[in-house]
């Protein structure tokens, strides 16, 4: 804890600026990413002159090809932005519903058929990645985009040796992979038959795209030989998808969402994420209790932040979904609302949560439009105050498994995260109601939580996660152990993981809790799924010197570096 009270002495006191106009930084810039190839890549863009949000393009675009199992350019992004001039910039580049899409459309006899929803044509929604890329390239960066395109190709020409996750993902999906020929062609017969640690993936297909993109514009994706292309597969495999839906995405500008937690200022992704929402929501049932009093890893600590996790996913199945067509109440953020859930929380034992609370004017005062580890985050940061939390994703491993032929471009399955039916869940095991129901044009609702925390209006924190619903316990306990126990970026990285998203009724702990700690929870009437790991998060911050410093996840092969 001392640490972070030095820094924040520091802070007050006028003898550290983290915008770059004192002496207090060192540092020029940091990033963080799941993959070293595509750290490296955001480090080449600062040293090219390019600032974060460079930075933060080149990882997105070089993720898209060393990591292309968690994300890319055929899939959606959430990119929270603090800039140099002290704005604050949520782009949401979500994935929408094709304009054919129906309410009905993944059920089979009156019920829902997962399969279709997750592989496949129909799987598949619009994707906004590369629109916001583009927008974020043109508004607040300082390097061609084509520049920072034409270096990931170079990656994808020259291959790369894939790491223990990206082989173990090989394997888990190598049926489905093998279901649709160009996947099959790229990620089956362009490797070794058992494919391990260090075989070498070339992606001819994938650098052509990048190089028509860089050559044409973002327009050869959205209006152009790419929306075509996927029209025309779409149309002979069933399913949904035409060159219309691509030709009318649109990338929107949101207003972040904003909070306070001992004395901190949170802002992080509105609607249709609920990350941004509930981790708000917790840190105000949390602020309450004295939880650096209880220690970090203790039973206590556990069970008093399970208990606000229930209690918020349980809103989230109900109230959230995409605010532009459903109503998602402002309420859930008010402190007042949280103090009445939060005494509901005995520490002696596990609560029974039956249904969603109900926030105050929920049907008035909505969240709408304003134009201004099946995932992967990163964050960037500079010396100049510009500091980036962006979290991508195709969904599960390899989205959809498709891959139109000649694009080397894998497409999502992020029609599986809206909710089918009623009370059924989806992959993730979350449940939505008629918030988060499929509706044409619609984005489904994520779990990406891209957050900054701030102080006295300077940023001193980014992080983010992958992994499901476990990105809002991760980014959560992240913020957790920063401001209530001094931790570094690394050190609150390593710290324990546990999550409950209310259904099912299982509280998942990673297994170095320990069996004392895992046996006063269960004696408290927690039922226990004891993990081996949970999740990946990647965090840039400052230290006690006010120098920025970042942090990769240790439970993955990632890195963090800085100039």
């Amino acid at each position: 804890m001392s640490r972070l009270i030095s820094f924040i002495v520091l802070l007050l006191t006028g003898r550290l600026t983290t915008d770059g106009a004192g002496s207090g930084l060192i540092s020029k810039g940091w990033v963080a990413t799941v993959q070293p190839i595509a750290t490296q890549a955001g480090l080449e863009a600062l040293k090219s002159g390019g600032n974060a949000v460079d930075a933060a393009i080149a990882c997105a675009l070089t993720l898209g090809v060393v990591d292309g199992h968690n994300s890319g350019i055929g899939g959606g992004c959430f990119m929270t932005l603090r800039l140099a001039d002290g704005r604050v910039v949520t782009l949401d580049g979500r994935e929408t519903a094709p304009a054919r899409a129906t309410k009905d459309m993944f059920l089979r006899d009156g019920k829902v058929e997962a399969r279709i929803s997750q592989d496949g044509a129909l799987a598949v929604g619009i994707p906004g990645e590369m629109a916001t890329l583009a927008y974020a390239s043109r508004r607040f960066g300082r390097l061609p985009l084509r520049q920072l395109l034409e270096a990931a190709a170079q990656v994808a020409d020259r291959g790369f040796a894939i790491d223990r996750q990206y082989a173990n993902r090989l394997h888990s999906t190598r049926d489905q992979l093998a279901s649709f020929p160009e996947s099959a062609a790229i990620f089956i017969q362009g490797l070794p038959h058992n494919p391990k640690e260090g075989d070498r993936l070339r992606q001819a297909d994938l650098a052509h795209s990048y190089r028509a993109l860089a050559t044409n514009g973002i327009d050869w994706f959205y209006k152009g030989t790419f929306a075509h292309d996927v029209g025309t597969w779409m149309k002979s495999h069933g399913g949904s998808v035409t060159a219309a839906d691509f030709a009318s995405y649109e990338m929107v500008s949101r207003e972040p969402v904003r909070g306070t937690y001992r004395g901190y200022e949170i802002v992080s992704f509105p609607p249709p994420s609920s990350g941004g929402v509930h981790v708000i929501q917790i840190l105000n049932l949390l602020e309450g209790f004295n939880l650096r009093a209880m220690g970090d890893s203790s039973a206590d600590f556990v069970h008093v932040v399970t208990e606000a996790m229930k209690l918020a996913f349980a809103d989230r199945a109900k109230w959230l979904g995409d605010p532009d067509f459903a109503p998602v109440p402002r309420g859930l953020l008010r402190k007042e609302y949280a103090g009445e859930l939060a005494q509901r929380i005995r520490l002696d034992r596990a609560s029974v949560v039956t249904e969603a609370g109900h926030p105050p004017q929920a049907e008035t005062d909505v969240f709408s439009r304003e134009q201004k580890r099946h995932t992967t985050h990163f964050s960037t940061a500079d010396l100049e105050g510009n500091w980036v939390a962006c979290t991508a994703s195709l969904n599960t491993s390899f989205g959809s498994k498709v891959v139109v032929p000649g694009t080397g471009i894998l497409l999502n399955n992020h029609m599986d995260d809206f909710s089918a039916q009623a009370g059924v869940p989806n992959y993730f095991g979350l449940v939505g109601g008629e918030a988060n129901a499929i509706e044409a044009r619609k984005r489904p609702l994520s779990s990406m939580s891209p957050t900054l925390v701030l102080k006295n209006g300077r940023p001193i924190l980014s992080v983010g996660a992958a992994g499901g619903p476990t990105i809002i316990s991760q980014t959560l306990l992240v913020i957790l152990r920063t401001l209530d126990f001094g931790q570094s970026p690394r050190e609150a990285l390593a710290g324990i993981r546990f999550h409950h998203q209310w259904k099912p009724n299982e509280l998942h702990v990673e297994k170095t809790l320990g069996k004392g700690v895992i046996k006063e929870l269960q004696k408290r009437g927690h039922p226990l799924v004891v993990e081996d790991s949970l999740g990946a998060a990647q965090a840039v911050g400052l230290d006690a010197q006010g120098q920025l410093i970042g942090a990769a996840d240790p439970r993955g092969q990632g890195s963090a570096a800085g100039l």
